[in-house]
């Protein structure tokens, strides 16, 4: 497996081809740039002896009988590859290259439920209800990024649920912050992915997730799902009904303030949110969004970096090296808390 390769070892292994680039040096000899992965991780790999039959053998999406080298460069391990053969993918047992979340999905599963089951206001929770069973088994399977992040079977549903144990504890900590409010959006807060990305084998971004992204289209999503509950039916009203004081206006509160958090959880502008967390909810959940898809990244980053050392430079971490202390865990636990402790905190 990936996660178990070594510096100075030669080697031959099955990997799924993730993507293949090719380049051309200052010299003009063509070589191939590749990542490849299996259940454990992925490595990026270099072919600089190119044959022209290469760029087929090592497609993106296919499995690849792959020969070569670990080499150490710049601080993280790389594949230089001298040979491939590719392998008949028919009767493939794709769990050994697709990596699944550290938590087992039955676990998420059950969690998301008590999450639900939890919120206690009627109009939050018929709104939750509704954008889950609108995706059903795809947010279960979903990996929540092509590359950076939760980049894994039931990777988004993963990342949700970690949010939402985050959400859960700031609530105690922070009561004046509306708690169903808090747990629901961050349950729905990144629903769009289910349409942006192709799926958990090679994930790729989609029509819809190149042209709008998962911020819009998980907004759109949910003012369809309001909609369809009579949320907007205050918009219907004539002039002189339209109060605060109306029943009606306190159902749209809920369905616009949900489409805010969705449309604001990247928290900046210029990290692709068109507009900032404006409600306290809204800027827990960027706050902890960020901060879940960071310490994922950071926990790749680590992988093979021995103790004491640093990792390479991370781009999505403002180019910074970080340490591993020698105090570091060997074995990393997965993100979140317990079933049944969440079952004791909700109480």
């Amino acid at each position: 497996m990936i996660s178990q390769f070594k510096d100075g070892e030669r080697r031959q292994a099955d990997l799924l081809v993730l993507d293949c680039k090719k380049g051309v040096t200052s010299t003009q000899k063509a070589y191939l740039t590749l990542v490849f992965q299996d259940q454990s991780g992925t490595i990026e790999g270099k072919k600089w002896d190119f044959d022209p039959d290469d760029e087929a053998i090592f497609a993106k999406g296919e499995v690849v009988s792959v020969s070569f080298d670990v080499l150490k460069y710049r601080d993280s391990l790389q594949l230089k590859v001298y040979s491939g053969e590719r392998v008949a993918t028919n009767a493939l047992d794709w769990s050994k290259f697709i990596p699944n979340a550290p938590v087992a999905l039955g676990e998420l599963r059950d969690k998301l439920q008590s999450y639900i089951d939890a919120i206690s206001h009627p109009d939050v929770k018929a709104l939750v209800e509704g954008m889950v069973a609108k995706f059903g088994k795809k947010y279960l399977e979903w990996p929540a990024a092509v590359r950076n992040h939760h980049n894994f079977v039931s990777g988004l549903l993963y990342h949700s649920i970690t949010m939402a144990d985050m959400a859960l504890k700031l609530s105690e900590v922070y009561p004046q912050a509306n708690r169903d409010i808090l747990i629901g959006g961050c349950i729905v807060h990144d629903l769009g992915k289910t349409i942006e990305l192709s799926g958990p084998n090679v994930t790729q971004y989609t029509l819809e997730g190149k042209l709008l992204g998962h911020i819009s289209i998980g907004q759109a999503e949910c003012r369809e799902v309001a909609k369809k509950l009579g949320f907007y039916a205050y918009d219907d009203l004539p002039q002189s009904e339209q109060t605060i004081d109306n029943p009606l206006y306190a159902k749209k509160e809920i369905a616009v303030c949900f489409e805010h958090i969705i449309l604001s959880h990247h928290g900046k502008q210029e990290f692709g949110s068109p507009v900032l967390p404006l409600t306290r909810e809204a800027f827990i959940i960027a706050l902890i969004d960020d901060l879940d898809a960071k310490m994922a990244i950071l926990d790749k980053a680590y992988e093979g970096v021995e103790k004491g050392s640093f990792t390479g430079r991370l781009a999505n971490m403002d180019d910074r090296y970080f340490y591993h202390p020698i105090y570091s865990k060997d074995e990393v636990r997965p993100s979140g808390i317990a079933l049944e402790r969440q079952k004791e905190d909700l109480k």
